[in-house]
């Protein structure tokens, strides 16, 4: 494999992810340390109030920032969670998009935040975290 494939291989990782697709998650754009993820609601995916699972959204932004983390290296490392905090505002229905920034890096370090929002426009949950580069294996 050339460095090309390799670097083509690396910003493709997130699609070989299988909790990603058996959650139905698309990423949408990921790049100069901002990331969009964006989820239908289907029923599995819903809660006795027929929203979509708290677990969901919390890996929506924990992986919606590690997906801002990443590309602000060009994909070069990987990125795994140090801490997440996430508020949720209000239960998430239909179409749910989740968009993450980077706000600084230091010493491997990255700090990111998330919005998740609804097909509405609604705030559903905000989080900020904490994630460090490690070397891909």
């Amino acid at each position: 494999m050339n460095d090309t494939d390799r670097n083509s291989d690396r910003h493709q990782a997130f699609a070989r992810v299988p909790f990603m697709r058996l959650l139905g998650v698309r990423r949408e754009f990921s790049h100069d340390g901002r990331a969009r993820l964006v989820v239908d609601a289907r029923p599995e995916l819903e809660n006795l109030i027929h929203a979509v699972h708290g677990g969901v959204v919390a890996t929506l932004v924990d992986v919606v920032m590690a997906s801002a983390a990443v590309s602000k290296i060009d994909f070069a490392r990987t990125a795994v969670t140090l801490n997440l905090n996430t508020s949720y505002l209000q239960p998430g229905r239909g179409r749910l998009t989740a968009d993450g920034e980077v706000l600084a890096i230091s010493d491997e370090v990255v700090q990111c935040q998330a919005v998740v929002t609804d097909e509405s426009g609604r705030i559903v949950a905000r989080a900020v975290g904490s994630f460090r580069y490690l070397d891909h294996r």
